[in-house]
């Protein structure tokens, strides 16, 4: 996985050495952070490309992110799709989660999957919300799943 940030630059480091580093220097600043962790995906030309994206949202003084883009060539159905987004995304949560715990720093998982049922991607929603659930980690759906449905739209 090549992690990078918004801009594009590589990250230096590995995540784990980066995300410590970013959660001391951000809190010797004085600001109090939170995670959320999202994935989106897009089908293009018989490729699926993801975006996973770890957002720092600074209390107050915005935020900022780090990236990693992946493509699979598969053809699946939305439902199969979206799962594989939330899975994307807990795995990450998973690899950081007792860093962050380390530091006090809450974490959510977003999910690119809309509560309303009269959206395709609705289907997914049970399964997703259980799945990020019983992993002990916060769950958020759209509208308020913005790592995701936001952050990593944009970049898919």
């Amino acid at each position: 996985m090549a992690w990078q940030t918004f801009s594009g630059a590589p990250l230096k480091d590995d995540l784990f050495k980066t995300v410590e580093e970013t959660i001391i220097k951000e809190t010797k600043q004085g600001n109090r952070l939170k995670v959320c962790i999202g994935t989106d995906s897009q089908v293009k030309n018989g490729t699926i490309e993801f975006a996973t994206v770890i957002v720092f949202l600074r209390e107050r003084r915005g935020g900022f992110m780090y990236v990693n883009k992946t493509r699979e060539k598969a053809k699946m159905e939305l439902k199969r799709r979206m799962i594989i987004e939330v899975g994307k995304s807990v795995d990450i949560a998973y690899k950081l989660c007792d860093l962050l715990e380390k530091y006090d720093i809450p974490l959510e998982v977003h999910a690119d999957i809309n509560t309303d049922p009269n959206f395709q991607s609705n289907s997914a929603l049970s399964e997703a919300m259980g799945y990020i659930l019983s992993m002990g980690f916060v769950f958020k759906a759209k509208p308020n799943a913005f790592a995701s449905s936001s952050c990593a739209d944009k970049l898919v």
